[in-house]
């Protein structure tokens, strides 16, 4: 995987994507994800590990509402990582993980995932370097268990959102009666420390890239929702997979 720095990368659709063809072709693509997650499901050969990741109001929510929730919901499930409980802080820090990780015929969402145990740790120095390096081995060495042992295809997005354009949403949130349910001052102060995060998250891309990152640009929700369904729509095509005849 090429080396990625996100200042160099744009937050943005380019010129050429014109947003109200482009919603035309995301619902048409959310159609054949119905009929291919419900295949993915029938056929039970195949798990899809989704991970988003993304700096606090990038829309990790709402692409979970406005792509994933217009599947069928037997077929999906959704896993928010927050801070550990005391329970999971006395196991080593993929144990929670792996516990959410997908059965064959289930697309699983993380909201956030093990990739918190490189990041804010780092920003916050609740964990060091070395210990750093070696959760990354942890990381790699985890996800090809479940890619070779049971199938799963995992995509991986980070969504790349503005400084700018954070703080417009964060700002929402204080202001707007339906967002304000939302509200964390925490959020604030963790926006403060973007230039690191920026660091660790390239950190991160450089070294466990065996599954590759998808750097979607953030701040238009129509386009960040646009090209997670077509890479979840490809994903599922590639599969080739077949519905299974009557049970003798």
């Amino acid at each position: 995987m090429a080396v990625i720095k996100l200042k160099n990368i744009s937050t943005r659709a380019p010129k050429r994507y014109n947003k109200e063809k482009t919603k035309i072709k995301t619902e048409e693509i959310l159609l054949e994800l119905d009929d291919l997650q419900n295949l993915l499901f029938a056929e039970g050969k195949h798990a899809i590990l989704v991970v988003i990741q993304g700096m606090d109001a990038s829309g990790k929510d709402g692409v979970i509402r406005d792509v994933f929730g217009e599947l069928n919901p037997q077929g999906v499930t959704v896993k928010s990582f927050k801070v550990p409980t005391e329970e999971e802080m006395a196991h080593d820090f993929l144990w929670r993980v792996h516990a959410a990780a997908p059965r064959k015929g289930v697309i699983q969402i993380f909201n956030r995932s093990h990739y918190e145990d490189i990041l804010v740790t780092r920003v916050h120095k609740w964990c060091d370097d070395e210990t750093a390096k070696k959760r990354m081995k942890a990381i790699n060495d985890f996800e090809s268990l479940l890619t070779q042992h049971n199938n799963t295809h995992i995509l991986k997005f980070y969504l790349h959102i503005s400084p700018e354009e954070q703080q417009q949403r964060l700002n929402e949130r204080i202001h707007d009666p339906a967002k304000m349910w939302k509200y964390n001052e925490k959020d604030f102060e963790e926006a403060k420390h973007w230039d690191i995060y920026m660091k660790m998250y390239e950190d991160c891309f450089a070294h466990c890239n065996a599954v590759p990152w998808h750097i979607i640009p953030a701040d238009q929700n129509w386009y960040k929702e646009h090209l997670i369904a077509s890479a979840l729509h490809s994903t599922l095509k590639q599969l080739n997979m077949q519905y299974p005849g009557l049970k003798k």
